[in-house]
């Protein structure tokens, strides 16, 4: 018999939810109507993990006793630029991501991957706020897109292109099919309606 696959999501004091919950929610339902991997969630100490914006989560493990997983995904916030100088984390993000089929990255989460030199010689991206720092990093080839994969490491801009990366990666790993039953299930079919004065694009004006 098979093991199954299995994909961990990282949570840290003060990740931005929707980093996480929103690639959670593609990932669940890539398992629940399409085969896709086991999920679980693990942080440093295992337990309780307050978000960013003060959603209150808890963690499946810790790291001391995180299974063995395929599949890895970083979310970001302001707080990934504290976790880049944690050597705990950083070094745990290391080890297990070599033994990783891939690893996911969301918005600021790629300071982490930075951080354990998984960007060494690969394209990168990240929340548009934090794109001018990236570039200035030695060796991360930093664009501007909705998200990227480089060999087998994939990153995405903020907060909300974390749904289209896992979408994404799910279309990538199991095909276009498996994808498009996932984004009906999860009625994922933004209108591209721009409010106002179209925010980030006129400040670019």
């Amino acid at each position: 018999m098979s093991t199954p696959r299995r994909f961990a999501f990282l949570m840290f004091h003060e990740f931005e939810e929707l980093d996480l919950i929103g690639p959670w929610e593609m990932a669940t339902m890539w398992r629940d109507y399409s085969g896709g991997p086991e999920c679980f969630t693990v942080s440093e100490k295992g337990g309780a993990v307050q978000c960013a914006k003060g959603l209150k989560t808890v963690a499946d493990h810790s790291f001391a006793d995180c299974p063995d997983f395929d599949y890895l995904l970083i979310p970001g916030g302001f707080s990934a630029f504290d976790e880049m100088a944690n050597e705990t984390l950083v070094g745990w993000v290391k080890e297990r991501a070599a033994k990783a089929q891939h690893v996911l990255s969301v918005c600021t989460g790629s300071y982490i991957l930075y951080a354990a030199g998984l960007l060494e010689d690969r394209r990168a991206t990240t929340h548009w706020k934090a794109l001018d720092r990236m570039k200035e990093l030695p060796g991360v080839e930093a664009v501007e897109q909705r998200w990227v994969r480089d060999g087998y490491v994939w990153s995405s801009a903020g907060v909300s292109a974390g749904i289209d990366l896992t979408l994404g990666f799910i279309a990538a790993i199991d095909g276009e099919e498996t994808a498009a039953s996932v984004q009906n299930n999860a009625e994922y079919y933004p209108e591209g309606i721009v409010y106002g004065d179209g925010g980030r694009a006129a400040q670019r004006a």
